[in-house]
């Protein structure tokens, strides 16, 4: 106040001081008085300069007599806002109730927002946001009284997992897109750091050696591999460069935004591709072995990977060695390794091969238990009899397990003394158990013969006795084939007929099922062989008949002649014979 009085030229202060004023003096003082002060009108923007803050309002001077007040929530956008800022604010009233100027900045911003949007992409300023909530696709940013998009694409360089975080920030943005028909505006932060990436990115690329060690960020964990941000350079660890012992998934060994040391392993020509590794950090496991671990060893490890031909089991994180099938079990007969190990179980094993150079080990965990055939013959002794499991099939027999390692053969031929057997499923089914008595040992080659049949006495020593050349006996016919057809006999015993011995009497072919008389014409008690005929059994019959009908014809002729040749002294009894006779030989020509 000081200034304006001692700037007004012609004012009579010797009055004033004797407290002396005229209507005039008053009058003229006020008008002085309001010509210090700004012409602002309701309705209005102007501008003004922020006095004070508090919690709840932001006191701002806009050169009226009196001082403006805006609620604080109306610059949460501008957390930075300071006494002596500069803002622009909308005049809603000179004078409320309480003779207050009431002021709002975001009616004011809201007036010059699109002018001032419009302004920043034109001139690709950088301008402050406050992010208000979160949206579909992104957040949702107040920009000069404007709720502004943000996809979630365009907060950072890198993959956002949690948007929450944004919440009630403000930011700087960029704007990139404006739609004036549909009053939209989409805003951009990944904008503002891109460019400034990019040099960091060429200035990384054009120092990137092989073998060269960084610090990295994980940006991505996948299925394959981890993505680390070099500091906007983007390497690619693969899940076999992660550990020198076997990851499951990278999730084991990383976590995102972890701090990490990698090594670049290799990159392409326009170093767009680059291969890291973290496990080449640390020395290999092989070369830490112990130089005292020997073939012969026994090693204790966890099963890591399976396949059909065997299994890898770990015996320090990065050191495997294989067991073989083969090295599973004694047993010669094919398995898969799944049928004696699992993943992850922990096992004992011998060291079977070791080198060091390749980096390689064969195991076996058969060697951790006693060789089954080391003493075969004296445990099972030809003539001992056991009892086996069926294992598998081939043509010519079964092979059976006496137990774990000691397998055998039965052949088809020592199953039954009596059935002939085309296949073993016709006689036994794979898993079921069956008594066998070793025939043979082939210690060296591992072979047992076996035998089921043996277990009983030879039934053809009996059959011979009862199945004898020219006995008739009563069978059915089970089958036929293209050389004859298959007999069932008593006993249990089988005979076999060619065509021609099934003709039956009447001239038509036997068929299967039909039980009818049949002679044997031969017995072979080696090949195990009955040859049966049907039709033998009534065409020597009518033969024998025949023979027997000859003698007596020719005696009927003689007595016929006889009477011819007596006929003139012929009798009444006589005729009655003669008749008799004639008879007899009509009756025996008919039957030749």
């Amino acid at each position: 106040m000081s200034n304006f009085v001692e700037g007004v030229e012609g004012f009579d202060w010797e009055t004033l001081e004797s407290g002396v004023t005229t209507s005039a003096s008053r009058e003229q003082l006020t008008e002085m008085y309001d010509k210090t002060l700004s012409a602002i009108a309701e309705n209005e923007v102007t501008k003004g300069t922020v006095i004070s803050i508090n919690k709840r309002e932001v006191v701002v001077n806009v050169g009226s007599k009196s001082d403006g007040i805006v609620s604080r929530s109306e610059f949460r956008y501008n957390p930075d806002l300071k006494v002596g800022d500069e803002v622009e604010v909308y005049i809603e009233n000179r004078e409320d109730k309480k003779g207050q100027l009431v002021l709002s900045h975001k009616k004011a911003r809201a007036m010059r927002s699109w002018d001032c949007v419009n302004e920043a992409l034109e001139k690709d300023e950088i301008i402050k946001g406050y992010i208000k909530c979160r949206t579909k696709g992104g957040m949702i940013v107040d920009v000069f009284g404007i709720e502004a998009f943000l996809p979630g694409s365009q907060i950072d360089v890198k993959p956002i997992r949690d948007y929450d975080i944004f919440v009630g920030k403000t930011m700087e943005f960029k704007i990139v897109k404006i739609n004036s028909e549909f009053r939209n505006v989409v805003v951009s932060h990944k904008a503002l750091i891109e460019a400034e990436l990019e040099q960091q990115k060429k200035d990384i690329i054009s120092k990137l050696e092989k073998g060269q060690v960084l610090e990295g960020t994980v940006k991505n964990i996948t299925s394959y591999g981890v993505f680390v941000d070099l500091g906007g350079v983007d390497g690619l660890i693969h899940i076999t460069d992660l550990s020198w012992g076997r990851v499951s998934h990278p999730e084991e060994i990383v976590q995102l935004d972890q701090k990490i040391n990698v090594v670049i392993l290799d990159f392409d020509d326009e170093k767009k591709r680059i291969a890291l590794g973290l496990k080449q950090l640390t020395p290999h496991p092989w070369d830490a072995l112990s130089q005292e671990l020997k073939v012969g060893d026994k090693v204790s490890g966890k099963v890591v990977v399976m396949a059909d031909y065997g299994a890898f089991v770990e015996i320090a994180p990065g050191v495997e060695g294989l067991i073989h099938v083969s090295e599973m079990s004694w047993s010669q007969h094919l398995r898969s390794a799944q049928d004696f190990l699992k993943v992850g179980e922990e096992i004992e094993a011998q060291v079977l091969t070791l080198d060091r150079e390749e980096r390689k080990m064969s195991l076996g965990i058969k060697q951790l238990h006693q060789d089954p055939w080391a003493d075969i013959d004296v445990r099972y002794p030809v003539g001992s009899k056991h009892s086996a499991t069926v294992r598998n099939f081939t043509n010519f027999g079964v092979f059976a397990e006496i137990e774990e390692g000691v397998d055998g053969l039965i052949h088809i031929s020592d199953l039954s003394w009596t059935k002939k057997i085309k296949h073993p499923n016709e006689f036994t089914s794979i898993g079921n158990k069956i008594d066998v008595v070793v025939l043979e040992i082939d210690k060296e080659q591992r072979r047992l013969s076996l035998g089921h049949k043996q277990l009983e006495e030879n039934p053809w020593d009996v059959f011979e006795t009862i199945f004898t050349v020219d006995s008739v006996h009563e069978g059915t016919i089970t089958a036929i084939i293209d050389k004859g057809a298959i007999i069932a006999l008593p006993y249990g015993v089988e005979g076999f007929a060619t065509p021609r011995h099934l003709t039956k009497e009447d001239g038509s072919q036997a068929k299967v099922d039909e039980k009818l008389a049949f002679k044997v014409i031969e017995f072979n008690k080696g090949a195990k062989r009955i040859i049966l005929s049907h039709s033998r059994t009534f065409e020597e019959e009518k033969k024998s008949e025949a023979t027997e009908r000859k003698p007596k014809a020719k005696e009927t002729k003689k007595s016929v002649k006889k009477v011819n040749d007596n006929r003139e002294a012929t009798t009444l009894g006589d005729i009655t014979e003669l008749a008799a006779l004639k008879s007899q030989l009509e009756a025996n020509e008919k039957g030749e």
